[in-house]
């Protein structure tokens, strides 16, 4: 069988680092961690061809190249999902598809020609059977979570990793927390199932072998799900791993604030090469936090959570939400204040939007709220329920924020007043490592911030300071700038 595996486009978003992108030399920020691992699991004779739509374009020629397509997607890729099925369509090329876009809502989707739903480690197989065998089915799913310890090592070989920003790696799957807005257990369970030690390392030992030397991303939905775990087994290990091999990665991921209650764990994460964290914090209003049920955020001072944490040598990245029920007219000015008054660079802010699968989905729906489907996309300002907050001051007052949080004066008092107090511990690598994607880098932020920017006067102050005074955190005040130039970009663009 010749098989052609397809990863849709997306819009440009807050999220994408389209501009920052740009200014590195790549095409996308991280790679089809899904389609590689489906790769993986199909038969080893099978002739597989991977475009990611993002990095190569898809010619017709391609498509009718294959005796099958394969489609993975999220809820923001719709529309490039249901190009690309029309064009398969068209050419007489069958479809597969699975991925959370189409586990969510199969219903969506009739003109695929078979569904493989849930996670692959159980659905594909009896689909290869049937297919074998002539008689495979539309729809394949499951309600069982497969130990994901029979998963394989991702088919990386069928891309160009040096295309991408990060490479990611999945240690666990299913989060033991249960957010309404989240669809995060519907699709994987609240049970957290974890890889083996032997796997963490084989993954990194390939991307160290393939010539990569830059940030790994685990993505799990919750990495600190079993601190356990991770501080007897696989923290240990990764630390071995990487003091062996001179720390060629830098490791970030995302989890749960609690991280702060942890100085053994945050310690090890600094040991083992962690530098940055994505945190959900979503928002600094209590009222908000017990109706969204995130109840890992309540009852602390999420400020001082946040310091720890840095202080730790952690950078912390953050998603905020905005347009929950029990939001006050005073939220907007909350989340300014409290970014501001934080140093997180990195905030994500986006609306509240109800994704199918989800429990506010649910909710919304029996109240009678939901308007239409969720675009995937939360800083587009499209609402898919009626808020209680009058829509247009939601919309508005959102838009003020990512104003207040972006634009360059803000912005970069926020990254200077970040790497004054923020502390650099953990391992240090070898002076001198400096690879050419960071110096083409650094010569392109000059040229587009430093000498044609509108910021150029705060891109130059930031520049020198930090070179003299805090010369080890030079990079990431580059990157900071870089992120900024993004931010701005998007905001201009579509908001």
């Amino acid at each position: 069988m010749k098989a052609l595996l397809i990863y849709p486009d997306y819009p440009d978003t807050f999220w994408g680092f389209r501009s920052a992108l740009k200014l590195v030399d790549k095409k996308a920020s991280e790679p089809p961690l899904g389609l590689l691992t489906v790769a993986a699991l199909l038969p080893a004779d099978w002739d597989l061809k991977l475009i990611d739509i993002k990095v190569d374009a898809l010619d017709d020629s391609d498509i009718q190249g294959a005796d099958l397509v394969f489609i993975s997607a999220m809820s923001i890729q719709k529309d490039s999902a249901k190009d690309v099925i029309a064009r398969c369509r068209r050419l007489g090329v069958k479809t597969v598809a699975g991925g959370p876009l189409f586990t969510t809502c199969p219903e969506d989707f009739p003109e695929v020609d078979h569904l493989v739903l849930g996670e692959a480690e159980i659905t594909l197989a009896p689909f290869l059977e049937d297919l074998a065998n002539g008689a495979a089915l539309h729809i394949y799913r499951t309600d069982r979570r497969p130990a994901i310890r029979r998963s394989p090592l991702p088919r990386y070989d069928l891309i160009d990793i040096h295309q991408y920003a990060t490479m990611d790696l999945q240690y666990s799957r299913g989060c033991p927390f249960d957010c309404e807005f989240c669809d995060i257990t519907s699709l994987f369970g609240h049970k957290v199932r974890t890889k083996s030690t032997s796997q963490v390392l084989r993954e990194l030992q390939n991307f160290y072998a393939m010539g990569w030397r830059g940030t790994v991303f685990f993505v799990d939905d919750n990495f600190i799900g079993d601190k356990v775990r991770l501080k007897q087994d696989i923290l240990p290990a990764i630390i071995e791993f990487m003091k062996a091999r001179d720390y060629p990665f830098g490791l970030s991921t995302q989890l749960s604030i609690n991280l702060a209650d942890d100085p053994e764990l945050m310690q090890l994460m600094r040991e083992a090469g962690f530098a940055g964290v994505f945190v959900g914090i979503e928002t600094p209003h209590e009222g908000s936090l017990a109706e969204c049920g995130k109840v890992q955020n309540e009852g602390r001072d999420l400020l001082d959570s946040v310091a720890r944490i840095q202080k730790a040598g952690l950078e912390v990245k953050a998603g905020f939400i905005i347009g929950f029920d029990s939001d006050p007219n005073t939220i907007f000015e909350q989340i300014s204040q409290f970014i501001a008054a934080s140093g997180i660079v990195t905030a994500m802010v986006g609306l509240l939007n109800a994704p199918r699968g989800t429990r506010l989905y649910q909710r919304l729906s029996r109240e009678g709220r939901l308007r239409q489907e969720a675009t995937g996309d939360n800083t587009d300002c499209s609402l898919n329920f009626v808020p209680k907050m009058n829509p247009s001051t939601l919309i508005s007052g959102y838009k003020q924020v990512l104003k207040s949080i972006y634009s360059a004066g803000p912005y970069y008092d926020r990254v200077g007043s970040f790497l004054k107090k923020f502390t650099k511990a953990g391992p240090r690598r070898r002076l001198g490592r400096i690879q050419r994607k960071d110096v083409i880098g650094l010569f392109r932020s000059i040229y587009t911030l430093g000498l044609r920017g509108n910021s150029r006067r705060q891109y130059w102050r930031l520049f020198f300071e930090t070179l003299f005074l805090r010369p080890q955190l030079f990079s990431l005040a580059m990157t900071y700038a870089v992120y900024g130039h993004h931010f701005r970009s998007v905001y201009r663009e579509h908001l």
